[in-house]
């Protein structure tokens, strides 16, 4: 890398005040509760922005919005390792059930914005990463919102829980981001292996384990 040269490359990302949460009401791990009004409200164009990555990684008073796609197939979630080509360094080697990423703006492409811009994210983010298809309706069910501020990643990100029911068990992934790409029953995912997990996937495999 080039003496100066941001790892993030110029990238812009989608910001929310840290205020707005605030005012929206606290919270830590999964909130399922006013899920409509708040992702109206985050969703708002007049309430989100375009940030430098490289800056907004190390700026609390910010939240990235990150949609996390959760699959699901019968009894069995979809996880993976994540490798060390990944944007995020601070989460290599942990477990993820979590599909997605950042909303930048080639997402706003068309003169989209607000929703439309969000899940034209999602569906990119999507099929950048795995080769099946998906229903354009299923990223649509969201399930939750996610804060975690107990580690330097959760502080500057704010996620959109999405629980995506396939088709089919045969999923391959896209990008080398994406090791070890499989299906577990949610039981082993809530049991041996819930300790590799990232703290955002153990959020979620909880909220899935207690129904």
């Amino acid at each position: 890398m080039v003496a100066g040269m941001s790892k993030y490359a110029g990238e812009e990302v989608l910001v929310v005040p840290r205020a707005l949460l605030d005012q929206m009401g606290a919270f830590h791990g999964l909130r399922t509760e006013g899920l409509e009004d708040a992702i109206g409200r985050l969703l708002d164009p007049g309430a989100h922005f375009f940030m430098d990555r490289a800056a907004a990684e190390d700026d609390p008073t910010h939240k990235q919005l990150i949609p996390y796609c959760v699959f699901r197939h019968g009894d069995r979630v979809l996880h993976y390792t994540r490798g060390k080509s990944g944007g995020e360094s601070r989460l290599h080697a942990k477990l993820s059930v979590g599909v997605g990423g950042h909303i930048n703006p080639v997402d706003t492409g068309d003169g989209r914005t607000g929703p439309e811009a969000y899940f034209a994210a999602v569906a990119r983010e999507i099929s950048e990463e795995l080769a099946t298809p998906i229903p354009p309706e299923s990223t649509r069910r969201i399930i939750a919102l996610l804060n975690d501020d107990s580690n330097p990643v959760g502080q500057v990100h704010l996620g959109i829980v999405h629980l995506i029911d396939l088709g089919t068990g045969e999923v391959a992934a896209r990008e080398d981001a994406l090791t070890d790409l499989t299906l577990s029953p949610l039981s082993e995912l809530n049991g041996p292996l819930f300790e590799r997990l990232e703290t955002w996937s153990q959020h979620c495999i909880r909220h899935l384990a207690d129904g």
